[in-house]
């Protein structure tokens, strides 16, 4: 039977059982008790899997969905992306004790130089009405030993395909921490055998956490870019958990002046 067919049949099978209760309901105070007994339990089987379900789909439904990519976006920005961990459930949800140079996903690396690692970080899934990504990334950090720590970004081709001096590109984040810390991020633009680096702090104090490189200020040349990467420095991390809810990047052309 097609699809079609099948869904038809199906639809038609739903409305006779609705129809069906809602005649016994109607008739529930004349019907005979033995026969109201019956319907009772077959009600209360019933209404255990339609309870089940409800709660489940209410649940799922409510959280930002997965593989979304909406978030705010400057009017005139010619790119915007979020990456995969922040998008997505990953293979490989998270790990302890985690080494230097370890990937979470495809595109984010953790580094550090700890000789004795205390680190973790994990892939969680967010809960909160106002979170637009549907996942969120946590680093737990314990005793350190180490004199940095790092988390890496690889942006995507799209984003460095037609880079350009006239170019804003923009990172927006929320970042969740236990205690105050600072954090810097480091723009870097490798063109031909050289690396632009620009840096900014995040304003963690701010409501919208949010840092623009300017190209204009940069010495790249357009003609040799190759690849692009975003490093978050966490400056005297120790004993703290930060929770990185989103991280977007969008690029668009700066006004002339």
């Amino acid at each position: 039977m097609s699809k079609l067919g099948f869904n038809f049949l199906e639809g038609k099978v739903f409305s006779r059982n609705i129809l069906r209760w809602a005649r016994a309901a109607r008739r529930a105070r004349q019907t005979d008790l033995s026969q109201l007994r019956r319907q009772r339990n077959k009600a209360r089987l019933l209404k255990t899997h339609l309870d089940r379900l409800i709660h489940i789909a209410d649940d799922r439904l409510a959280l930002p969905m997965i593989g979304s990519t909406n978030f705010f976006k400057p009017h005139n920005a010619d790119w915007a992306w979020r990456p995969e961990l922040w998008r997505g459930p990953l293979p490989t949800p998270g790990y302890s004790a985690i080494a230097n140079k370890s990937m979470l996903g495809r595109e984010v690396t953790l580094f550090h130089d700890c000789e004795f690692s205390e680190l973790t970080l994990r892939q969680l899934r967010n809960l909160r009405e106002e979170d637009l990504a549907p996942y969120g990334l946590r680093l737990d950090v314990f005793q350190f030993d180490g004199s940095f720590l790092s988390l890496v970004i690889d942006l995507p081709d799209d984003g460095v395909i037609g880079l350009k001096r006239t170019h804003l590109l923009r990172m927006d984040a929320i970042v969740e921490m236990e205690k105050p810390l600072e954090i810097f991020t480091r723009l870097n633009i490798r063109h031909g055998p050289n690396t632009e680096q620009i840096v900014r702090e995040l304003p963690l104090n701010e409501e919208n956490i949010r840092v623009e490189f300017d190209l204009a200020y940069s010495n790249i040349n357009e003609k040799r870019v190759e690849r692009a990467w975003v490093d978050l420095i966490f400056e005297g991390p120790q004993m703290n958990q930060v929770v990185l809810r989103d991280l977007t990047f969008s690029r668009r052309p700066r006004a002339q002046l």
